[in-house]
């Protein structure tokens, strides 16, 4: 498992901005996939799950980006 992480951070250093983001989006077609599947009366909790994890991942995204960005301004 350790070497899984070490070749993913290899490869998050090694991309760009186009390829992350086009990662984020294969993800993010996944997620939709799955939440379509689900039977309409069982979405709540799925649902609440999802939006949380958005929130507290989110939050700390943001918070490094505008960081960068406040250096690069310097």
């Amino acid at each position: 498992m350790k070497k899984f992480f070490e070749v993913a951070d290899r490869y998050v250093m090694e991309s760009d901005w186009k390829v992350l983001a086009m990662l984020k989006l294969c993800l993010c077609s996944v997620g939709v996939m799955i939440g379509l599947s689900i039977p309409r009366e069982k979405k709540k909790i799925p649902f609440m799950i999802a939006a949380i994890v958005f929130v507290v991942t989110y939050i700390p995204l943001m918070a490094k980006y505008f960081k960068t960005w406040k250096e690069e301004k310097l």
